[in-house]
Parts: C-alpha cells; sequence; structure tokens
C-alpha cells in the first residue's frame, strides 16, 4: 500500500547494500509505503556495479560489509561522484564510525539503537530527504553555471553582493573599469565602492537602490564613474534581489552598462536638434514620442534598425500600441516613478520577423509629445539565453545516448531551437570505406538540397574539406564556394564544423548572411558539446568490446582447458594400452565422460564398399549408427563420409544449416547433435581411419578446439601404429608377399635403367634428420657408372661407394623422399627385399598377421602404379624372428649404422674388402671408435646366441 501523499521516493530507485534484518524491514516499509524500485544487493561489488548503471537515485549501506566495510564502498564512489546519495547505517555505530563516515563524504549516518519500525520510518525519511537535497543540489550546479555564463558577459559589468549589501564577486568587465586592486574592497558596502563618484548624492542613489533590493525590489540608477579621472564614465545600474525557495534574499545582483556614450549624446541633442538627429540616424537603440493617445510626435530616422520601417511607415501604422503592444506599462507606475525601464515585450518588423525589446518609458515635455519610448534590440541575447538552454537539453540527452547514430539524430533534432537553423545533418566517419555517411538530416535539409550523397573523406567536397583539414566553414552564400558539391541546391549560408574524428555537422539556410557572431558561437559550443558525447560513446564502446573480448576470450580459454585435460587423460590412457580395440573405446569413452561430448565413434575405411565401418563408439548413440550408412563421398553425406573422401578434417558448426539438403542432418538433429567434428586417423601419411565427435550445441569447435583435436587425431594413430610395430615383433606367423612393379618414378627402377644394371635392396634403412640412407648392391655394371648416374637422379641427394667387386659392389645413397621400407614398418611389415633391373622390378614384403594384408597391398598400389601381386605364402620364423628381433633390440641407432656398414663394404669377408680405417673415413668417425663400435655388436650378437642356447638346452 503506497503513501496518499506523493514521495519523491515513489519515482526513485534505492540500493540495500547487505545482510542485516534492519536493510529487510527497511525494504518491506518502502515497497509498501512507496512505489520506489528497491535493489538488493550483498557486496561491495555488485553495489559499485548497481551504482554504475546510472539508473540508481540512492544507495542505502550497513557498516559491515563481510570482508570490507560500508566506507569503503562509500570512499570508492566519493572518487567518482561528491553528490551521489550514500547513508550508512551501523547496529553499533560509534563517535568513532561517525566521524570516519562524516569525514569519507557521507550523506546521512545512521546509528541504528534497535530494529523497530519506528527506526525504519526514520530511515524512511533520512533516504528522502538525501534524495531530495541532492537534487536540489543538482540544480543549484545548474543554476550557478547559467548565472556564471551570464556573469561572465564581455558588455555587461556584474557585481555579486551579499545580503547585507557588500561586496562579494565581480566580473572581468568590473574590473577593467577601475585601475585599483578590487580584492581589496570585496566586502565593504557595495555603495562606497570606488566605480563612481564618492559624493554624498551618488552614494545616497546607490544606496537607495541597494535599500529597495533589500525590500525584494528591482532598482535602477545612473550614476557617474570617475575612477578614472582622465576619462569619467556614465554608468546605468539595475539592481535585482536573488531570493531562495522560502524568500529569504540569499544575494544581491547588480549589473552596469556604460552609458557615457549615451549620455553624452542626451547632452549634445539637448544642445544642437541637428547633432540630435545625427546621433540618432546611427544609434541602434530606437527613440519613439508619443502624445497620452498614443499618436506619434517623434520617429528618430534610424527606426529601421529594429523595425524595418520608415519613419512614415510607421505613422501610418497607427498608435504605438500597434507596434510594441497594449498594457506595455502602468500609466500610475510611470506617473509615481516617472521613468519605467528595461520593459521586456516582442515586437514585429516589417519582414514578419519576431524581436525581443526592452523598453524605456519616460515622461517628456517635447514639443507636443509627454512619453518618450526607448527600445532597444536584445532579440540575440534572448535567442542566446533560449539557445543555452535547448543545449543544456540537448546535452542531457547526449548523456544518455548509446550509439553515435543516436547522437547524430538528437543533433538534427535540436539544432533548430540552439542555432534557429530548420536545414541540418550529420555526417559520421566510415574508417573502413573512408567515408562520411549522412546517418542524420531534417526534412528542411532534404527539401532544399534533395538527398545527401556518401562523400569520400579525400578533402574534395565541402565536408569533406572541413573533416580532414578540421577546420570549421561558414558561407554567407554556399554558392560561391570551390567545393560545393551540389550547384542546384537551395542552400545559402551554410556552416560544416568537424566532429573531431567522428565526423561533420552541417546546419544552413535558404536566407543569404544569416551567421551572426552569436549564431557562430552558438554553433560551435553545438558541435563541442556532441564531440564530447561522441568521444563518450566511443570510449565506452571501445570498453564493451574489450569486456566481450575478454570475455570470449575466457570462455575459450575455459574450453581449451577442458579440451586439454580430456586430450591429457586420453594421452595418458592410449600410452597404457595394450591392443587397438582399447584404444579405440577408451578415446570414445573419454571424449563422451562428463558430458564433454554428446557423441563419438571411431571407424575403418573400406576402400572395397566405399563406406566407413564403426569399430568402436560411446555416448548418446540412439540407434544413429545403425540408421545411416557412412558413404565416402565428398558431399551430401556425414562429416564421416566426407573426412574419409578428402583425407581432411571436416567441421559442421551448425547442424541445422542445409537441414532440407542432406538426409544426415535431420537424423542428428534428432538426437539432439548441433555440431559436428570428423578428424582422419593419420600417422607418417599412414590411415588409421578416423574420429568423429558430436556437440549438443552449435559452434562448439573453434578453430583453436579443431587444431586440438587434430592433433589428437595424429597422436591416436601414432599409438595404434605403436601397437602394430609392437603385435608385428611379438608374432611368429608371417606372410610373404612379392610384388611386380612398373613405375619408373620408383627411384630403384629409375637407377637400374639409366646405369643398365640389377640393383638390389636387402634390407639396411637408415633415418636420420639428413634423410633416409639405403644399402643397394650393384651387379652386371661399374659401380662408378651408377654411382655416376645415381648422383644425376633428383631423388637421391648423396652416393657412396661402401664395396667394389670385379662385378659391382655396394652403394649408399641418401634419399630425399620417404623410403617404403619405413612406412611398411610403421605397419609392423618388413620391406624384406628389392630387386630392379633395366625392365622389371619385383619388391618382396613380410607381413605380420596381426596386419592386414589388404592394408599393406593397398599402401603398396597407392605408393606405386603397374603394380601385379605375383605370389603369397605364410612363413613360420618364430626362432630367428625372436632372436632377430632380441638383437635390434640391444642395438642403438648409432651401432646398427657401423655394423651396416661394415658389412656392406667387405670389412667381415676375408681377405676384407675394406679396412676399419676406410669405413671410419666414410662414416666420419675416428678407427679406434669404429673398433669399438663392432667389437660391441659382435659380443652383444654372440650374447644374444648364447643365451637363447642356454635357455632352449
Amino acid at each position: 500500500m503506497t503513501s496518499s501523499s506523493a514521495s519523491i521516493l515513489d519515482t526513485s530507485s534505492v540500493v540495500l547494500v547487505g545482510t542485516s534484518d534492519w536493510l529487510g524491514q527497511f525494504a518491506t516499509l518502502l515497497e509498501t509505503r512507496t512505489t520506489a524500485t528497491v535493489q538488493r544487493v550483498e557486496t561491495k561489488a555488485d553495489a559499485l556495479a548497481a551504482f554504475r548503471n546510472r539508473t540508481t537515485d540512492c544507495l542505502v549501506t550497513e557498516y559491515a560489509l563481510g570482508e570490507t566495510t560500508g566506507l569503503e564502498l562509500l570512499r570508492e564512489i566519493r572518487t567518482e561522484t561528491t553528490v551521489f546519495p550514500v547513508i550508512v547505517g551501523a547496529a553499533s555505530g560509534s563517535e568513532a564510525i561517525a566521524s570516519e563516515a562524516i569525514g569519507a563524504g557521507v550523506t546521512d549516518y545512521v546509528a541504528l539503537t534497535d530494529s523497530s519500525e519506528r527506526m525504519a520510518a526514520e530511515l524512511l525519511d533520512r533516504t528522502e530527504r538525501a534524495i531530495r537535497t541532492t537534487q536540489r543540489s543538482i540544480t543549484r550546479s545548474d543554476r550557478a553555471r547559467q548565472f556564471d555564463a551570464i556573469f561572465n558577459d564581455s558588455q555587461t559589468a556584474t557585481w555579486v553582493l551579499d545580503p547585507d549589501g557588500s561586496l562579494a564577486r565581480v566580473n572581468q568587465t568590473a574590473r577593467e573599469m577601475i585601475d585599483e586592486d578590487v580584492e581589496a574592497v570585496v566586502g565593504e558596502p557595495f555603495w562606497t565602492l570606488p566605480w563612481w563618484s564618492q559624493t554624498d548624492t551618488t552614494e545616497a542613489e546607490v544606496h537607495r537602490i541597494i535599500d529597495d533590493a533589500f525590500d525584494g525590489a528591482f532598482g535602477n540608477v545612473v550614476v557617474s564613474q570617475s575612477s578614472r579621472l582622465d576619462d569619467p564614465r556614465v554608468i546605468d545600474l539595475s539592481v535585482r534581489p536573488v531570493e531562495n525557495e522560502r524568500g529569504d534574499l540569499v544575494s544581491i545582483v547588480v549589473e552596469g552598462v556604460d552609458i557615457t556614450e549615451r549620455v553624452t549624446l542626451e547632452q549634445d541633442l539637448r544642445r544642437s536638434e541637428e547633432l540630435h538627429r545625427v546621433t540618432l540616424n546611427n544609434m541602434t537603440d530606437t527613440v519613439l514620442i508619443t502624445d497620452e493617445t498614443g499618436e506619434y510626435t517623434y520617429v528618430c530616422p534610424n527606426v529601421h534598425f529594429i523595425f524595418g520601417y520608415t519613419a512614415a511607415e510607421i505613422r501610418e501604422l497607427g498608435t504605438i500600441d500597434e507596434l510594441l503592444g497594449e498594457d506595455l506599462f502602468d500609466r500610475e507606475d510611470l506617473a509615481a516613478e516617472g521613468v519605467l525601464k528595461n520593459i521586456e515585450t516582442t515586437a514585429t518588423d516589417k519582414a514578419g520577423r519576431e524581436h525581443t525589446l526592452l523598453v524605456n518609458v519616460r515622461e517628456v515635455s517635447i514639443q507636443d509629445g509627454t512619453l518618450l519610448f526607448s527600445c532597444r534590440e536584445i532579440t540575440k541575447r534572448k535567442q542566446r539565453e533560449e539557445a543555452l538552454a535547448t543545449l543544456q537539453e540537448t546535452a542531457r540527452d547526449f548523456l544518455y545516448a548509446e550509439t553515435h547514430r543516436e547522437i547524430a539524430h538528437h543533433i538534427v533534432d535540436d539544432a533548430s531551437g540552439v542555432l534557429n537553423l530548420d536545414a541540418s545533418a550529420v555526417y559520421l566517419f566510415d574508417a573502413d570505406a573512408n567515408d562520411l555517411e549522412p546517418v542524420a538530416y531534417s526534412e528542411t535539409m532534404r527539401e532544399l538540397n534533395g538527398p545527401l550523397p556518401t562523400v569520400h573523406a579525400d578533402g574534395a567536397t565541402l565536408p569533406s574539406y572541413s573533416f580532414v583539414e578540421d577546420e570549421a566553414l561558414f558561407f554567407d552564400d554556399v554558392h560561391d564556394a570551390e567545393r560545393l558539391e551540389n550547384p542546384a541546391t537551395d542552400l545559402r549560408s551554410v556552416t560544416y564544423i568537424p566532429l573531431g574524428n567522428h565526423g561533420v555537422f552541417v546546419a544552413g539556410s535558404s536566407e543569404v548572411g544569416v551567421f551572426d557572431d552569436v549564431t557562430r558561437e552558438l554553433a560551435d559550443l553545438l558541435a563541442a558539446t556532441a564531440e564530447a558525447a561522441l568521444d563518450r560513446v566511443s570510449r565506452e564502446s571501445r570498453l564493451r568490446e574489450q569486456d566481450r573480448t575478454l570475455h570470449a576470450q575466457n570462455e575459450q580459454l575455459t574450453a581449451l582447458n577442458r579440451t586439454n585435460e580430456t586430450i591429457r587423460e586420453i594421452d595418458q590412457a592410449i600410452v597404457q594400452a595394450e591392443t587397438r580395440e582399447e584404444i579405440d573405446h577408451t578415446v570414445c569413452e573419454l571424449l563422451t565422460a562428463d558430458d564433454r561430448f554428446r557423441f563419438a565413434w571411431i571407424g575403418t575405411i573400406d576402400s572395397t564398399t566405399g563406406t566407413v565401418e564403426p569399430r568402436a563408439w560411446a555416448g548418446a548413440d540412439q540407434g544413429y549408427l545403425d540408421s545411416r550408412s557412412f558413404t565416402i563421398a565428398a558431399s551430401g553425406t556425414d562429416p564421416a563420409g566426407r573426412t574419409a573422401a578428402t583425407g581432411e578434417v571436416t567441421m559442421v558448426s551448425n547442424v541445422a544449416a542445409g537441414l532440407r539438403e542432406e538426409a544426415w542432418r535431420k537424423d542428428a538433429l534428432a538426437r539432439d547433435y548441433l555440431s559436428v567434428l570428423s578428424i582422419p586417423l593419420v600417422y607418417n601419411d599412414l590411415t588409421h581411419g578416423l574420429l568423429t565427435v558430436y556437440a549438443p550445441t552449435r559452434d562448439a569447435f573453434d578453430d583453436t578446439a579443431k587444431a586440438v583435436l587434430a592433433e589428437l587425431g595424429e597422436t591416436i594413430a601414432s599409438a595404434l601404429s605403436a601397437i602394430e610395430r609392437k603385435n608385428a615383433l611379438l608374432t611368429t606367423s608371417m606372410t610373404r608377399v612379392e610384388f611386380a612393379v612398373d613405375d619408373s618414378a620408383f627411384v630403384l627402377s629409375r637407377l637400374a635403367k639409366d646405369a643398365a644394371c640389377t640393383l638390389s635392396y636387402q634390407g639396411g634403412v637408415q633415418q636420420s634428420t639428413e634423410g633416409s640412407y639405403v644399402f643397394v648392391t650393384v651387379e652386371d655394371a661399374s659401380l662408378e657408372d651408377v654411382a655416376d648416374a645415381a648422383s644425376q637422379l633428383v631423388a637421391i641427394d648423396d652416393v657412396q661407394r661402401i664395396s667394389t667387386d670385379r662385378d659391382g659392389g655396394v652403394l649408399r645413397v641418401r634419399l630425399t623422399q620417404p623410403f617404403l621400407a619405413l612406412e611398411l614398418a610403421d605397419h609392423g611389415a618388413v620391406f624384406r627385399e628389392a630387386t630392379a633391373d633395366p625392365t622389371t622390378t619385383t619388391l618382396v614384403i613380410d607381413i605380420p598377421n596381426s596386419s592386414d594384408v589388404r592394408t599393406i597391398t593397398q599402401l603398396v598400389r597407392e605408393t606405386f602404379s603397374g603394380v601385379e601381386l605375383r605370389s603369397k605364402r605364410t612363413l613360420d620364423q618364430s626362432v630367428e624372428h625372436d632372436l632377430y628381433s632380441t638383437f635390434l633390440e640391444k642395438l642403438t641407432d648409432r651401432q646398427l649404422e657401423v655394423i651396416q656398414t661394415a658389412y656392406y663394404s667387405g670389412f667381415f669377408e676375408s681377405p676384407r674388402e675394406n679396412t676399419g680405417e676406410d669405413i671410419a673415413t666414410t662414416l666420419g668417425i675416428s678407427p679406434p671408435a669404429f673398433y669399438k663400435h663392432v667389437r660391441t655388436v659382435q659380443r652383444k650378437l654372440f650374447e644374444t646366441l648364447f643365451e637363447e642356447h642356454k635357455l632352449s638346452g
């Protein structure tokens, strides 16, 4: 239930900070007695967030806030504003806390002696009083700024007096009227100051108008100012009292206008009527004299300055009431005072324009005239005051604008009120296109100029030139401008004012020469205010963008950390896995654990059927694998089929897109698969199938997640290759396959043909950072000729002669391309031998039963063209295989390289074909190092044989 009387709280927003019971009671009282918006928060951070939303009118906080206090919250708020109302309540208050709160700038401090409803009601009153006091303070500040603008008028001397009539402030214009130190007379009675002649009469006149102000009335007096003996002046003083809301006098404002020239003219007029006419012709004030009925007896020649009429036309209008309006003044007041000054009225000139005038009326007796009217034009000053008031409202609107376009529309909407120009527009700068785009313009601008085109920021046109050169342009007639972009425009007076780096403000009129000093000043002020607002929006936009970027980066980092955690778990699991099946199932289960992904499966690519066959899966399948056939195709099929066809990672960020074009999307959406990632499992160019992962959200896989999971695919493939190699080492049964190859790209086939010889490879491939080293036996040709032919091949990077005999010898060649033996080894297969002559090439490969013969066959067919399977037979070499494997496990890579080179160099022949020193030179090591390696290998060989003999015995 709300109060029957209106309260300022009814339209206020109050934030309550803390958890105490008294805050709850206060919140209840607020909601039952007012229609205030009440928000409760518990922490300092939440309170600051609510304060910075700029929708809060008051903040009430308890003293104790967890690890901080309400005073710390107050101090942080006071770093941003000193007027925002903050009330601190302490259940266990003390003078020390109260003193600290006051020092921190608290609006009100409440010591809560109890938690009764009476206490809550008192807090309600204090809250309303704090909000009301703050709003009054803000209003007074605004009025003070307005007063300062008037106070600093360079044409009028202004003094501000205390209520007792002593001097408090004085503006620069008044300071320049005397040579004395103004600070020395501050606090002195106004009528005793050195701005006027210190005579009893002058002091009495000035004292009289101050006394009028004491009584709340306006006063006026003309005094002589003789502080400068060489240049005495006459000052027209007008006094007005300033009262507060209760009607109490708070200050007195005195304005003084130097009317020395006018007084001199009046004196001269008395001396010479001719001089009188000349003077009137050059005055901007208009003097009219009438009789009691209002009929003109005298019209000054310069009447056209204000009214646009000639003296004769003024008389034809009728009485003065037709010109200045009826009831301009009270006849009795004039009779009592003799003169009435500064009567504000409006009059319409000959062209229909309205003018604001200050009129002085005096009783005179000049020929047949009895009333003298002196009219002063204050239209511009009035317009300036009204424009400043409108500009203040515009600035307030700018505070709530959130975009550059919104500010642009505010500028156009308020330009007519500030500048009295109906045609206006705002161009905003598009940095990407380097263009000025017209985002807001008035209807009058469109009517006078037509549609505004986008302007390139090259300085060629007027708005572009103003923006690029950062120069405000004012044209009395824009048709005289060289850069006018639209010669057909009906605009005449036009201004272009840059808005900093944001764009250009344009305003104009169909009339020529409308820009006076006031209009120029107001246009510059409007543009500067708009530029400040645009700067603010830019800063806030950058901050919001930074917040969004940080938020997105945090989300990406969280997702990446989660993905990396999964990858680490998978890496640890596959290292410990013993079988291919264990790796497959472990990967799928870990990817779908803890709702990381909705579903994952691993499939084998079957080239025979042209499909992908699932071999392991985990997660929410819901029959998806059974419902589909995963055809290998580059488009139109599930991502798994695409990856199988292209060998590339396939990512679908939104399964719902293209729902009607691809049937698999419907089945996926039915199971809440909203994004998909399919990864090939490839290691050393060997494919071990593919992994496909489904997520329950759109855009679940960004570029980082895609790269990380692709790397996981390589890790899985590497682990599967390791399992195959391990199985190959452990198996005792093999299939020996012989192929005939007709492919000139094979390095041995090409070399045999070029050198017209027979080449044999019987093992001995070595892998190093420089490439693959292969030992090749040469028959039926000179070793020198074959070495020369090999050096001409791009596929061979280096050739070394290992041993030479009558019919050929042994070469060690370094290949620039991967050798098939290494790829076969990754699948557990052994490239047993290769024989090539000028016309045919045969390959012999041993495949362990743990490996798929079809996979090896497919690998050979993909490596070479013209492949023919000649034979296939099963071998059992358990003893030899175990001895060979055991022996190789004991050798280092360097020891194996040394012993192979020695063997193929004929070191173990009798007689030796090459000495140890020769072989050491070939290997780039010292002879002692060579012999040490040979003896170590021999010892390990005999150790393997004898240990096996003991075990078998």
